[in-house]
């Protein structure tokens, strides 16, 4: 069985107003709403890991009833369903009141550990914050956030998890380009798990109406649950502030790692804790192009490119400094927090390079030799995964001649100039001579650098292959997929047609090169 409890809704108060239509919600951290119910809920899959953590029992999540919850058609024992009250700057600009608008809050399960798990429904209704949309999701975006959230908690980036993956029965009406071309779509619901989905918004907001008993009582609630070992300090709401600093910059860089491009890093998706939230048009870098974004809405400037998603962070702290500054009242502390952010995530970049490389001793030229190998990597076609991986089979011992050929397969392009090839060649011979200075084992090296550079990643291509199969019916990929990508550091010789690049018939086509915000 499942049972829920609260302390968000329990703390903090509540819209006064039942009315579930598109609305200003004033002095409110939340309204109540009930999930709008759907015509004929099938599971299609559910995380066997979070069902353990939640203590569950694998055979309820076979049955009925755990369905009917996952759709929104029946409330869990405890549940009080409520959708959060959240502005936010969106694409660099003011937005006003956002909130939840396809998302409804079940309530917090208690896990193994003790600690606290809030459920979270999207796509199961309209709320209050739906302004003109429909609170409904459809399935393709169901399954990259499916896929998505559970890949990178196996990956080892702080993330938000799913729990389960239901078919409505439903027809849901999309543009899915934004191009004047809507149609019918299947829709879907997908359970989301963390431990808050407390957001920069929901501090954005209650500043801007200027409402700081609101925005204390917010922050306060952050600290008591979240961060309680700030609580006794000279100024809590300050070391919060700059713990969720922290925390943030310890998720780009791992976003940086991997090659995540999260592509819609609005406030409103930047969690408190530190989390990635809102998987919706994102993209892992094939080829390695700092410059890629994967959401059309971002074209004009590519202010979420993957090579700028650091200073995007930043500028995101910075508005989270403004609306937190009312209770914190030290501008100085801020802005050094602000200031140094980069010089720290500098700092935690640098050394998640070096990993990468198989370096682990202290050498001056080592930025240097990163920012080299960087420049290579964007000259041609470089995939990114496949090159860090097959890099662990260089040795200090090989040949310049060698070492090209190992990393060979990571281009996607056979024809290599002269020139390109004496310049790695050249990149090759210092690299090779900083090996020599390492003091572990070329074994205990690959193992290493085999456990941060993953060889399973959820390429666009392999997503939408899943995509399109679950329209016809068929999740058989979906959920290959899914088991592959709990390991994505072993060799999972069972999977290894997944390690490859992105075929060529992927390159431009929608939903492998190019998403849009649509859901």
């Amino acid at each position: 069985m499942l049972k829920l409890q609260h302390t968000f809704t329990d703390i903090l108060p509540a819209d006064p107003s039942s009315e579930n239509v598109p609305r200003q919600v004033l002095g409110a951290g939340y309204s109540y709403v009930e999930p709008k119910g759907m015509i004929a809920p099938s599971m299609i899959i559910y995380s066997q890991e979070m069902v353990e953590e939640l203590s569950l029992d694998p055979a309820y999540c076979l049955s009925d009833e755990f369905c009917q919850i996952m759709a929104g058609n029946k409330l869990a024992e405890g549940s009080t369903p409520y959708a959060m009250c959240y502005g936010g700057h969106q694409f660099g600009n003011w937005a006003g009141q956002l909130g939840d608008g396809r998302a409804i809050n079940l309530g917090e399960c208690v896990t193994t550990l003790g600690s606290h798990q809030n459920l979270q429904l999207k796509g199961a209704g309209p709320t209050p914050y739906s302004r003109t949309a429909d609170g409904l999701a459809v399935l393709r975006s169901s399954i990259r956030e499916f896929l998505c959230s559970e890949a990178m908690y196996h990956l080892g980036v702080p993330t938000t998890r799913a729990l389960a993956l239901v078919l409505t029965g439903e027809e849901v009406w999309r543009d899915m380009m934004y191009d004047g071309n809507p149609s019918y779509e299947k829709g879907a619901v997908v359970c989301r798990v963390a431990p808050s989905f407390v957001r920069f918004g929901n501090f954005e907001i209650l500043a801007a109406r200027k409402d700081e008993s609101l925005l204390k009582k917010t922050a306060d609630y952050v600290l008591e649950n979240y961060y309680p070992h700030l609580l006794n300090g000279e100024n809590p709401y300050l070391a919060l502030f700059k713990e969720v600093a922290d925390k943030t910059c310890q998720m780009i860089v791992d976003w940086q790692r991997v090659g995540f491009v999260h592509g819609v890093m609005n406030t409103d998706n930047m969690s408190i804790l530190g989390l990635t939230i809102d998987y919706g048009p994102y993209g892992w870098i094939d080829d390695y192009d700092p410059n890629w974004t994967p959401n059309t809405t971002d074209l004009p400037g590519k202010r979420y490119r993957f090579g700028n998603q650091p200073v995007i962070t930043q500028w995101n702290l910075l508005k989270l400094a403004n609306a937190l500054y009312s209770i914190i009242n030290d501008e100085s502390a801020l802005r050094d927090v602000i200031e140094q952010f980069r010089w720290q995530y500098n700092r935690m970049y640098q050394e998640m390079m070096k990993q990468k490389l198989g370096l682990y001793t202290t050498d001056d030229g080592d930025e240097t030799l990163i920012s080299d190998l960087e420049k290579l990597l964007v000259i041609h076609e470089t995939d990114m995964t496949i090159f860090f991986r097959e890099l662990a089979h260089v040795t200090s011992y090989s040949e310049t001649d060698d070492c090209f050929e190992i990393i060979k397969p990571a281009f996607y392009i056979e024809d290599i100039s002269k020139e390109y090839r004496i310049a790695f060649d050249t990149w090759f011979e210092k690299y090779l001579n900083r090996l020599k200075s390492e003091r572990i084992s070329q074994a205990e090296r690959k193992v290493r650098m085999n456990g941060i550079n993953p060889k399973y990643v959820l390429r666009n291509y392999m997503a939408q292959l899943a995509i399109d199969q679950a329209d016809k019916g068929d999740y058989t990929i979906l959920h290959e997929l899914y088991e592959m990508l709990k390991q994505p550091y072993e060799e999972q010789v069972e999977f290894l047609q997944w390690y490859s690049k992105r075929p060529d018939w992927a390159r431009k086509k929608i939903g492998c090169s190019m998403l849009s915000c649509s859901s």
